[in-house]
């Protein structure tokens, strides 16, 4: 492998070819000019727009609108969560008509909760802010604007685009890489964007290169089969001032569009396993995300829409649009005239690293780049997997010179450990060894599948330790308790002990003082007396009877309130327990009528009264409570998460400021009540719209 690159300077210093080269590689058929023969077209706006929480890489956002709010096109819809999560924006205009679990574009086919806005066909927007001077903001304040654009990866992964223009502090980055390859066939979403938007992408390398402390370098990588782009970026440049910009052009192999790959092509740098090009001094971002974000800075526009590409048989345009984000997939192919009876299925993304979708309900999300309608002929579905014959095929192309064959083996063995000895993570999911494997076998399925299993049993491994940690805590804490209380009864013992000892000295000091006098009890007799004493004192015995009538009706208050969050049933054990408390506090009631009597001091009314009353209204919200509707229920179970979330979040804030050793039990219990909150929200929500609809 070649560590090194040599450049060739062409007009005017602007083009350069690099020679570095990465192990491995293929060479589909392209399959790219049928989608280039018209210009970027639009798209007329749907009757409705669907915003999944989780279109990106990290947290869901969450949701700030409500059913029922009117919203504009760039109204911020969803707040980010956490450093890794991104805001979203809507689309258009229109009305919030659910907040409810549809079908993802995610290869699992697994739901999420979305947005669905209704829209009113006016396309009505939010004022945009512009700023002219970006150049001379702080990078700060301009990787705040991206981050409240909710910009990520257009290219696919979804990656934030602030937390990516903000390396380590300790490294120094030295080459800004913009990635205009887009070598996977089919694709001409970034092809057609450097083509027709050729000055945003060089202003766009003007304003990374900025945050970025304008390093070194700013190099734009483009594969030589898109000769058009390139002449549209070097007439760009030509006219920019930005002397440090080279457009790298290199020959077309697959997947020279991959991070690491592409840098080995442009630098002759190898990013180390496990490691990021940050650690190189290198930020690459897609062409793409770079434009979104310039967008963001020096237009004020939230990411709200995106080039993608419609390309197959089965359509009868094939051309690149300018698609809004939500639009649902099943209205974006009936624009392009699309032919169900001549496709056999549907993938998103590229014929190597997309997924075929099991909905045509599911929206165009930010990293939608392309939706692929092949004809029955065009992508036939791959024959059935065979034996793996040892050819060693897939060693031979795979761009990341890993040993996908032991890695298949390890996988299919379900021996994670191995696959993790053997780099697994490393696997960029290029597909590269699927397409040469002799034996037609799917080993990037299985690498993708032994990936989540092995990020599952992580998870379950942080689970288990906080459980085994709570335990702990909880053990510790019983042991803690009971040492004082053993402490406390031997320091009784020697106080007891000590008062014998001085009564003792007293007597043998002064035996003559005691000699006509009554014996007395020693200190621990007379605490004992005091204490029978007090329990037959009337009055003691009547306030004891009043706390067991007190705790009764507490009980039976708590128990009321889990009834309301609880389905209604007969046989529900809540139910069986509040009648035992009934039958408690009863008996309360009756020891207390024995004990004294019923008559009405100053006319008010006796406890005996105020305990039969306590029952009646018990039996009363019971009844009331068998009566409720699912929604009256629901709404009563969300105050009741309210509050408790709002004690919750003071219980961590006190134990924040206090530097609490279990400040994470805390934060678990928040964020459990905060899960329960939305989960019902959710069945609210669900409710309300079956109410409107009739289904209830």
């Amino acid at each position: 492998m070649k560590t090194s690159v040599k450049t060739l300077r062409l007009e005017n210093n602007i083009i350069a070819k690099a020679s570095g080269e990465f192990h491995g590689g293929i060479y589909p058929p392209e399959n790219k000019q049928q989608s280039m023969t018209l210009p970027v077209g639009s798209l007329p706006i749907p009757d409705e727009l669907i915003f999944p929480l989780n279109q990106h890489m990290g947290a869901p956002a969450e949701p700030i609108v409500s059913v029922g709010d009117n919203v504009l096109g760039g109204q911020k819809i969803a707040e980010a969560v956490g450093m890794f999560s991104a805001t979203i924006h809507a689309s258009s205009s229109g009305t919030v008509s659910a907040i409810e679990e549809r079908i993802l574009p995610h290869p699992s086919g697994m739901s999420g909760l979305c947005i669905v806005i209704q829209t009113d066909g006016k396309h009505q927007h939010i004022d945009f802010q512009t700023c002219d001077d970006y150049l001379e903001q702080e990078p700060t304040e301009l990787i705040e604007k991206i981050r409240e654009a909710g910009v990520t990866g257009l290219g696919g992964a979804g990656f934030p685009t602030a937390v990516k223009l903000k390396p380590p502090a300790n490294d120094i980055i030295n080459t800004l890489i913009l990635n205009g390859t887009e070598c996977e066939p089919y694709i001409t979403a970034d092809h057609s964007l450097m083509l027709y938007h050729a000055e945003e992408v060089i202003a766009s390398a003007k304003l990374l290169s900025h945050i970025l402390g304008n390093p070194e370098h700013v190099l734009i990588g483009v594969e030589d089969n898109k000769s058009d782009a390139i002449q549209a970026l070097a007439s760009a440049l030509k006219n920019s001032a930005m002397n440090n910009i080279q457009i790298m052009t290199f020959p077309t192999k697959y997947p020279s569009g991959g991070e690491k790959q592409l840098i080995q092509l442009l630098t002759g740098k190898e990013v180390p396993s496990g490691a990021i090009p940050a650690s190189l001094g290198i930020v690459m971002q897609n062409v793409g995300t770079a434009v979104a974000a310039y967008r963001a800075v020096a237009l004020g526009q939230p990411l709200t829409s995106r080039i993608t590409t419609l390309v197959g048989e089965a359509l009868t345009t094939q051309r690149n649009y300018q698609v809004l984000l939500g639009t649902p997939i099943e209205f974006a192919l009936q624009q392009a005239g699309f032919d169900a009876s001549n496709n056999e299925r549907l993938i998103m993304g590229g014929p190597m690293m997309g997924f075929t979708l099991k909905e045509l309900t599911t929206p165009i999300i930010k990293s939608t780049n392309c939706i692929i309608a092949p004809s029955k002929k065009e992508l036939p579905s791959p024959p059935p997997a065979q034996e793996c014959i040892r050819c060693g095929l897939c060693s031979e192309v795979c761009p990341v010179s890993l040993l996908p064959q032991q890695l298949y083996w390890y996988a299919k063995a379900e021996d994670y450990e191995r696959a993790q000895n053997y780099n697994l993570f490393d696997c960029i999911e290029c597909g590269a060894c699927s397409y040469v494997c002799s034996s037609n076998i799917p080993l990037v399925q299985y690498y993708r599948a032994t990936k989540g299993s092995i990020r599952q049993q992580e998870q379950e491994k942080i689970k288990s330790d906080h459980a085994r940690q709570r335990f702990e805590f909880r053990q510790r804490r019983f042991a803690k308790a009971e040492a004082e209380k053993i402490a406390k009864r031997e320091a009784r013992k020697k106080a007891a002990a000590k008062a014998k000892q001085l009564q003792a000295e007293k007597l043998a000091r002064n035996p003559e003082a005691n000699k006509d006098s009554t014996p007395k009890c020693d200190p621990v007799t007379e605490a004992i007396a005091r204490v029978k004493a007090k329990e037959n004192d009337p009055a003691a015995q009547q306030a004891r009877l009043e706390r067991s009538i007190n705790s009764a009706k507490n009980r039976m208050t708590k128990l009321q309130e889990k009834l309301a969050n609880a389905e209604h049933d007969k046989k529900n054990p809540i139910s069986a327990q509040i009648k035992q408390v009934e039958v408690r506090l009863q008996n309360a009631e009756k020891q207390l009528a024995e004990f004294t009597s019923s008559e009405v001091v100053d006319d008010k009314p006796t406890i005996q009264d105020a305990a039969s009353s306590a029952i009646e209204k018990a039996k009363a919200n019971t009844a009331a409570l068998a009566n409720m509707s699912e929604k009256e229920k629901l709404e009563k179970q969300l105050t009741s998460l309210k509050q408790r979330l709002k004690k919750a979040h003071q219980r961590l804030a006190d134990a924040e400021q206090e530097n609490n050793e279990h400040l994470d039990a805390f934060k678990n219990s928040v964020t459990k009540l905060e899960q329960k909150l939305k989960d019902t929200q959710t069945q609210l929500s669900a409710s309300t719209k079956a109410d409107k609809y009739g289904l209830n």
